[in-house]
């Protein structure tokens, strides 16, 4: 016999049923996961004029010259990059070299308006040889560390426009890729430092004996063999816009100066010259926002464009500058239509202080120097530049027993970036890249600040121009410290 249901009981069949159907609506009324946010790369770019007046000095060689004409504008050229999570500036400004205190500030200042921080913002100096002295009055005076000395009329103004170029990159924040490669232009590039024979040297500014000769002239007899090395290579960082638009091409080549220029004029030298040939073979001159071409200079401290062996016909005023210019931005053009671009990289940055003795004279050297600033002029000297040496080993007498130098890497994908503030050796820039971690490494010099030229212990021991006190400032062994603390930075960034 079949029993009826009890009031209020079901079947278990029915009551599964309920059971999974309601689970269902449950389930569809609970939110899906949100999908990942893609991650999108941005890049912006800026110029900044920073041309003085007409009236100023302009720096670069032992005679300090007015300036009475304007040929082509200083600038500020600025690049900044995004991943979504972090942010790397780049700053390259036309001056023979820019002192810490003035990045520093300009720094300080774009970090208040922007939030990105100091660490995050590379600035180097082109080194042309025709502008006015961002380095103020005295450029061989060093303060103590912490002193924060006040900066000239030009130094602030140009901490104004760096900060403005900045600000206006930042504007210019659009969605973009990045690709980098290298290629090669070496006919431009020969080692200026010479060895003499052996047995043979020169005497120098303090009366002792050099084996080692900058830009020895063609017709020496008692010539060995270059002191150092060279580096073809043009390295370069090309972004633009989803769209294929190009936005900036920031380049990196290890080379001097060109010249060439007429004394009194105000050039930004080979370094401007390549960003308007490159913006008129891409065919963007009339862009917007405008492309931004730059090139910042790597470890040249003892290489120029000048082969003593064949000596070149005399050129027009700038004819040379355009030369390079023109070769520098027609080798990017080339290995740039076979450039991969990726959609999104990864950015990171590390930096350090590092502290270094300084070069003290001792007492024997000063008393020297004293006595040569005390001489008649009617005594021949035992060097043109004797009495310019003896200034500057004066004012080496006060500097302070050590400084804390900036050393500054960033992380691009798989390429890095090395920051020194000093003119480095070439040597030591192929060192540097030798050991890198990294896949791709170039190094930009005089950034970050700029403390006069940096030999290595090798170089010290043939002497030469760039070893001497007043023109070399830190210790012997400098090098044997900034090398291995770049590599720890960039262990940091892998």
């Amino acid at each position: 016999m079949n029993t009826p249901p009890r009031p209020g009981h079901r079947a278990p069949a029915l009551c599964l049923v309920l059971l999974f159907t309601f689970a269902g609506v449950a389930l569809s009324a609970a939110p899906a996961p949100a999908a990942p946010k893609p991650r999108v790369f941005k890049a912006g770019a800026a110029t900044s004029n920073i041309t003085p007046p007409l009236g100023e000095g302009i720096v670069g060689n032992f005679e300090i010259p007015p300036a009475t004409h304007v040929h082509d504008e200083l600038h500020a050229r600025c690049l900044a990059l995004d991943d979504g999570t972090s942010r790397l500036v780049f700053v390259v400004v036309d001056s023979v070299s820019v002192n810490r205190e003035v990045f520093d500030e300009a720094k300080r200042r774009i970090q208040a308006a922007t939030g990105i921080p100091a660490d995050h913002l590379l600035m180097s100096a082109t080194h042309t040889h025709s502008a006015t002295s961002a380095r103020g009055p005295n450029a061989f005076v060093m303060q103590p560390d912490g002193a924060r000395p006040d900066l000239d009329s030009y130094q602030s103004f140009l901490v104004r426009r760096i900060v403005d170029g900045v600000q206006r990159a930042v504007n210019h924040l659009t969605p973009a890729r990045i690709g980098w490669a290298v290629g090669q232009v070496p006919q431009h590039q020969f080692n200026r430092r010479w060895l003499l024979q052996e047995g043979k040297t020169v005497t120098n500014p303090f009366g002792g004996q050099d084996r080692a000769l900058m830009n020895p002239g063609g017709t020496r007899t008692d010539l060995q063999k270059p002191a150092g090395s060279t580096n073809p290579e043009l390295y370069f960082i090309s972004v633009e816009s989803t769209a294929g638009h190009p936005i900036a091409l920031l380049a990196n080549y290890w080379l001097h100066y060109v010249g060439g220029v007429p004394t009194g004029h105000i050039s930004a030298d080979y370094f401007a010259a390549f960003a308007d040939r490159l913006q008129q073979l891409l065919g963007v001159d009339r862009q917007d926002p405008p492309f931004v071409g730059i090139l910042a200079n790597g470890p040249c401290a003892d290489v120029n464009n000048v082969n003593i062996r064949a000596p070149a016909a005399r050129l027009a005023p700038y004819e040379k500058i355009r030369l390079v210019a023109n070769d520098l931005a027609q080798e990017v053009l080339r290995v740039r239509a076979t450039l991969h671009y990726r959609d999104w990289v990864e950015l990171k940055a590390a930096q350090t202080e590092l502290e270094l003795k300084t070069r003290r004279p001792g007492p024997e050297l000063v008393a020297k120097a004293q006595a040569i600033i005390a001489r008649p002029a009617t005594v021949s000297p035992v060097h043109r530049y004797e009495k310019i040496y003896a200034e500057r080993t004066l004012a080496a007498a006060n500097w302070p027993d050590s400084l804390s130098i900036i050393l500054q890497t960033f992380r691009i994908g798989d390429l890095a970036v090395a920051a020194i503030p000093f003119e480095v050796f070439t040597e030591t820039g192929l060192e540097v890249k030798a050991k890198s971690p990294f896949k791709d490494t170039f190094t930009i010099e005089l950034a970050n600040g700029g403390y006069g030229y940096l030999p290595t212990p090798e170089q010290h021991d043939v002497g030469g121009y760039e070893t001497w006190l007043g023109t070399n400032r830190v210790e012997r062994d400098a090098t044997r410290k900034i090398v291995p603390a770049l590599l720890g930075l960039f262990d940091q960034l892998k």
